[in-house]
């Protein structure tokens, strides 16, 4: 099935970890998704940790979540940012409520603790902030990729093949779901 017409934002401020918010862009742009980058502001370069320059598409505020069928958050530094944005909170618990696409990797699993949807939840993260996620009630796990439900959870960058391929397949099944 193919993936032409969903849309997915992905919520980026600097210090992210380069290589998880470029390899699912990517790589879902490859099956047909239409991907947009969010930042605080629109068409500002956000540096990486590694520093690759990316220009988001639009600002926070300009998304009009309900045209989206996923929202990616990608790890690094920028999630102890991103958790601290109300609208990127707002984002997460609209794809939440409705079912959609949540990816995220690495340390991204924070902004998922502050918008309190890892309840019940099993999942996977970077190590470091595993008690953190279990904190916030959910099954933490040490696997490359874990799907539960509408999330997809990741560890870190060698992890991305199998994120990716989880990714994809999780879009597919929600897509036929629509």
């Amino acid at each position: 099935m193919s993936l032409n017409g969903l849309k997915i934002v992905t919520v980026i401020e600097d210090e992210f970890e380069d290589s998880e918010l470029i390899y699912p862009h990517y790589r879902l742009q490859e099956e047909g998704v239409i991907c947009h980058i969010a930042g605080k502001e629109a068409e500002k370069t956000y540096v990486g940790k590694n520093g690759v320059p990316v220009q988001s598409d639009f600002s926070f505020q300009q998304i009009q979540i309900e045209e989206y069928d996923g929202i990616l958050v990608p790890g690094g530094w920028a999630p102890d940012k991103l958790r601290r944005y109300e609208d990127v909170l707002d984002m997460v618990t609209f794809m939440n409520d409705r079912n959609r696409l949540i990816g995220q990797i690495c340390h991204a699993g924070w902004v998922l603790v502050s918008a309190d949807i890892l309840k019940g939840k099993k999942v996977t993260s970077t190590p470091g902030i595993k008690h953190d996620m279990m904190n916030a009630g959910a099954d933490w796990v040490n696997e490359e990729v874990v799907t539960d439900g509408n999330l997809v959870s990741s560890r870190r960058p060698p992890d991305l093949p199998a994120y990716g391929k989880a990714l994809v397949k999780k879009l597919t099944e929600l897509k036929g779901s629509y």
